[in-house]
């Protein structure tokens, strides 16, 4: 039987396995903040990206006139950590905020106080995770782990940034839920584990966000 090496070996295993980091928010990562998950499916944003989605049965675009947004909320309470400043969390909200007004305003009225006939969006950022970059295919080689591990130690693996959101839209005449949406983002990469996080690292996202919400269409009903 031919020897193969070990680095032939990894390389081996890369291409067969691939990379396998979720792009979507599993249940485990539910946050409690919908009152529902059950209904919740598989689908595709404006932009492409995978998310998962409920919409009711009763939901339509020409019902609402206007569209109140509701600031975001966190959800739970988030606590700061060494990567991730309490006022990095504050600026992600309040930039989220702005973008989803900034962008349904060019296809809604947007409004400062829902009416009978708005569209109420409410969310929660529910994550904001700073973590060590996710083991390539070839790290199962035990020699690659035992690398990787020295690595992470001293701070000078790469860190992954990934946000979380929870959305719902509700009847502004009866307040029963129309919409939700859980999806997950990632923000830019950071060099080690002595980065801090940014709003600048996380805007990307909140800006493909805010452009899904303009960008929604759910069909003929």
């Amino acid at each position: 039987m031919r020897y193969v090496p070990p680095l032939c070996l990894a390389l081996l295993t890369a291409l067969l396995l691939g990379g396998c980091a979720s792009q979507t928010t599993q249940p485990a990562q539910f946050s409690g903040y919908l009152a529902d998950y059950s209904q919740l499916q598989p689908a595709t944003s404006a932009t492409g990206a995978p998310v998962l989605r409920w919409i009711s049965p009763q939901f339509s675009n020409a019902r609402y006139t206007t569209v109140y947004v509701e600031k975001p909320s966190f959800y739970p309470q988030p606590a700061a950590s060494d990567q991730v400043s309490a006022q990095t969390l504050e600026n992600v909200r309040d930039y989220l905020h702005q973008a989803l007004i900034r962008e349904l305003q060019g296809r809604m009225t947007v409004v400062n106080e829902p009416t009978m006939d708005s569209l109420v969006l409410r969310s929660a950022i529910t994550g904001v995770t700073v973590s060590t970059e996710g083991l390539k295919a070839y790290e199962v080689i035990p020699v690659a782990l035992v690398l990787a591990a020295a690595t992470t130690a001293v701070g000078t693996r790469d860190r992954d940034s990934a946000i979380f959101i929870e959305m719902e839209a509700l009847d502004g005449r009866t307040s029963t839920p129309v919409l939700r949406v859980v999806r997950k983002g990632h923000g830019l990469t950071l060099e080690n584990s002595s980065t801090q996080l940014t709003l600048d690292d996380l805007k990307p996202v909140l800006d493909v966000w805010a452009r899904d919400a303009r960008d929604f269409q759910p069909g003929p009903r």
